[in-house]
């Protein structure tokens, strides 16, 4: 696989997998971390070759195929605090989301095999190289995986705008698993009746919804905050 852009590069690098090479524009090797990698220093233009992006920010890396976790070792550790996408199909939007899930400090992040975008370097790059950090778990159902999450001990919250219960009167503690829904369907029936609860954002203006990546944020960080999460951190 090759990653490409800056923060991606990096975090691969720092990251659980292998990096068989680096290449760099001349610019681009300058940079500290960049020039330890000893990168092959090459035209932008093969870099783009390379990754088949203008957006390489003038590096990319060969790294090895990314290793998915299992969902029983997610569920097996202590008060899990998971998002679970269903059918999330724009790996803008699963890039953002496990940007925003691994700076949350969430425990892993759960999509489906079939009709999900899965890790791509277009998601590596999303993501900042956040999927580097964040254990990602590919289940072959959904709903069949809230069941096993209830029987471990989580309470399942789906996002719904339909929903009866505001996002902030709910009890975070202990195991948690956020359930949000595809950009254009939200969570399905079947996925939603596995829920304890359908949480819901207010809306006071006159949009109809939040975009997923948008409604993530949101709730991943009331989420850390009901769990008693009061570290503040810069923003960069």
């Amino acid at each position: 696989m090759i990653v490409y852009g800056r923060n991606p590069v990096r975090e691969a690098i720092r990251g659980p997998r292998t990096v068989s090479r680096v290449w760099a524009t001349k610019n681009a090797a300058r940079e500290g971390w960049v020039e330890a990698a000893r990168p092959l220093v090459v035209a932008a233009e093969e870099i783009e070759a390379r990754c088949g992006s203008p957006a390489h920010q003038g590096v990319c890396a060969e790294v090895s195929e990314y290793v998915y976790a299992s969902a029983d070792d997610l569920l097996a550790g202590p008060d899990p605090f998971l998002v679970a996408l269903d059918q999330v199909q724009d790996p803008q939007n699963l890039g953002s989301i496990c940007r925003t899930a691994e700076c949350a400090g969430a425990s892993g992040v759960v999509i489906p095999e079939r009709r999900s975008a899965d890790v791509t370097p277009a998601v590596c790059k999303a993501s900042a190289g956040a999927v580097e950090h964040i254990p990602i778990v590919r289940v072959r159902n959904l709903a069949d995986f809230l069941t096993a999450a209830k029987a471990a001990g989580c309470w399942c919250y789906g996002a719904d705008g339909a929903g009866r219960t505001s996002y902030t009167d709910v009890d975070y503690g202990g195991g948690v698993v956020l359930v949000l829904g595809s950009e254009g369907q939200g969570i399905r029936p079947r996925v939603a009746a596995g829920c304890d609860a359908l949480v819901a954002l207010p809306l006071r203006g006159r949009t109809e919804s939040l975009g997923v990546s948008a409604a993530a944020a949101v709730l991943l960080y009331e989420v850390a905050r009901g769990r008693g999460d009061r570290k503040i951190s810069a923003i960069p």
